[in-house]
């Protein structure tokens, strides 16, 4: 299940933190960890409108850049988290997310 919802991560990045997170267990999964997975499924068909969407003919060329971080937010080893993400227009191009040694 959980190779199948990261292959749909490249249009819903809605879900790319979740599917992440629940990657990390693969080796040793719990059922608290099937019960998550369900939980992103049933939030996958609830909002079936939601994802990346590129316009045909796009009027705007603009370039922007967002960044973000937060301070030792992960609760499981008290790690940093950045993250990027650039527009052409309103278009997304590219993005990431890291983090922190």
């Amino acid at each position: 299940m959980i190779g199948s919802l990261l292959y749909l991560t490249a249009s819903r990045l809605d879900i790319m933190f979740s599917m992440c997170l629940c990657a990390r267990f693969q080796d040793d999964p719990k059922e608290s960890h099937l019960s998550f997975v369900k939980r992103i499924l049933r939030y996958l068909l609830g909002t079936p409108n939601l994802g990346i969407w590129y316009p045909r003919h796009s009027t705007s060329f603009k370039i922007l850049g967002y960044s973000d971080s937060d301070f030792a937010g992960c609760r499981i080893d008290k790690k940093s988290t950045s993250g990027t993400c650039q527009f052409i227009g309103q278009s997304l191009i590219s993005w990431s997310s890291r983090k922190q040694n």
